[in-house]
């Protein structure tokens, strides 16, 4: 399923002041790296947020939010807003500065290295 330029669109806006942005294709979308963490990510017309665990069961609350699953098993800390939920610039700011706030926090994957697979 291809991802929503429009709403990738969005998000690059969100983020130019930022230095440090790196997109990847990533959960069948785009994925937006800050400081080589992801941040946030498009898939379909959802959008995709890393937020601190810890505020994860208040921001499911949310109207459009619903916590992200991969093969039967949910990740807190990752949430998917749909369109509902992102209508709004207020609401849309909402969750990319929740997901910018816990990226200062967030730990980066380790990556493989070539020789250390």
């Amino acid at each position: 399923m291809p991802y929503s330029e429009k709403l990738a669109g969005r998000i690059r806006q969100a983020l130019d002041h930022l230095s440090g942005v790196e997109e990847k294709q990533m959960f069948r979308g785009m994925t937006f790296m800050v400081n080589g963490k992801m941040c946030v990510n498009v898939s379909g017309e959802d959008l995709m947020v890393r937020i601190d665990p810890d505020m994860h069961n208040e921001a499911v609350k949310r109207k459009g939010a619903r916590t992200m699953r991969m093969k039967g098993r949910e990740y807190k800390g990752f949430i998917y807003i749909s369109e509902e939920g992102m209508k709004s610039n207020k609401d849309f700011d909402y969750w990319i500065a929740l997901a910018l706030d816990f990226n200062k926090r967030a730990k980066a994957s380790k990556k493989k290295r070539a020789d250390n697979p």
